[in-house]
């Protein structure tokens, strides 16, 4: 089957940041037609991108569109687009848009395809973002996130993914930019609950990892997502962020991916971890950055600063950050104190609010 852009209308989109995934959104925004260039820092991935249309060193044995181009200047990349994805680790985002903010225009939309929480600041990408930038640049910034594999998008492989924006039209507008038949985009308002979702769903990943590592079965596996979304809820909402966010396409969409799927970064640390290999080794050689291992320390943070107990996002962090051994972490976790399920006071809530909606 053919792509079909859902919008007809095409425009210069530039990608910054040529790992796996901003490979695949490139390919994506060539396949649909955009006049697409990807900036990367390697000489090397740029030249193997002009000339052999691969990028084997970050996505293997896919094949990039002929008509996308890469380049090492950022100033061309960045004045040349409408559109611009910015795909950069998130210890690196500041800087990076800080040193692009002269080469920005007020009409340009600014799409962060980055997913994580800074350490020291407990910083989202959007904060990241608008500390680094000056307002007028950030009226057209947007978020995509969900469950997306990068091999899979570049592949081509039918997904769906939400596009967040404080201001609706600028989600619609990046909305209709993106989607295609065989890539759909949702749109939220709710930029709280998917920049939150996404990230920490990455140290969701490795515990469920790990579980699977000590050969804990699909029972264990199913406990750690509904527990672990249950905690992830929590701490968005407790941030201003929409419930319903955490049930769609950022929240069980992508904790479902994530925490099940072979492809995924997370998860092979955490399987790998439960298998007994040192942490300091399975980030040597993994050859990719799996989010979740600093996410992990900025998530337990972000907990004590919020005063929610989360037994999940804290048995990850002594595992990862204190060298805790997996099998009594998990002995200890399902020793706590027993409890209900849902607090009777959240529970009285939701029964009042859908009475109220049913009426």
């Amino acid at each position: 089957m053919s792509v079909q852009p859902i919008s007809e209308e095409l425009t210069k989109v530039t990608v910054i940041g040529a790992g796996a995934w901003g490979t695949a959104l490139a390919i994506h925004c060539a396949r649909k037609g955009h006049d697409t260039m990807l900036w990367a820092m390697e000489p090397h991935a740029v030249e193997e991108i002009n000339t052999k249309h691969t990028n084997e060193t970050f996505l293997k044995n896919v094949p990039l569109p002929e008509s996308l181009k890469a380049t090492g200047d950022i100033m061309e990349a960045v004045e040349r687009a409408e559109m611009i994805l910015t795909v950069i680790p998130t210890p690196f985002l500041f800087k990076s848009m800080s040193g692009i903010k002269e080469y920005l225009r007020e009409d340009q939309y600014i799409v962060s395809c980055t997913k994580g929480i800074l350490n020291d600041t407990l910083e989202t990408p959007d904060g990241i973002i608008r500390r680094a930038l000056p307002e007028n640049l950030c009226k057209r910034l947007a978020f995509l996130s969900g469950p997306s594999f990068a091999a899979e998008v570049g592949r081509d492989f039918p997904t769906a993914v939400t596009i967040a924006a404080e201001d609706p039209a600028v989600a619609q507008r990046v909305q209709q930019l993106m989607s295609t038949n065989r890539f759909r985009c949702y749109r939220t308002t709710d930029v709280v609950g998917v920049e939150l979702a996404g990230a920490l769903k990455n140290v969701l990943a490795i515990a469920c990892g790990i579980s699977d590592g000590c050969g804990f079965g699909n029972n264990g596996r199913a406990a750690l997502i509904t527990r672990g979304l249950d905690e992830i809820t929590r701490i968005a909402v407790a941030s201003g962020a929409n419930p319903l966010t955490l049930a769609g396409l950022a929240g069980v969409g992508d904790i479902v991916l994530t925490c099940c799927g072979d492809l995924s970064r997370n998860r092979t640390v955490g399987l790998r971890l439960g298998k007994g290999e040192k942490l300091d080794h399975i980030v040597k050689t993994l050859g990719a950055t799996a989010e979740g291992v600093l996410t992990s320390r900025a998530a337990y943070d972000l907990t004590k600063k919020l005063g929610i107990d989360c037994a999940v996002i804290h048995g990850i962090y002594r595992v990862v950050n204190e060298e805790a051994e997996p099998m009594r972490v998990v002995a200890e976790t399902m020793s706590r104190p027993l409890r209900a399920e849902v607090a009777e006071s959240v529970a009285e809530a939701a029964v009042t609010n859908a009475r109220n909606l049913a009426e």
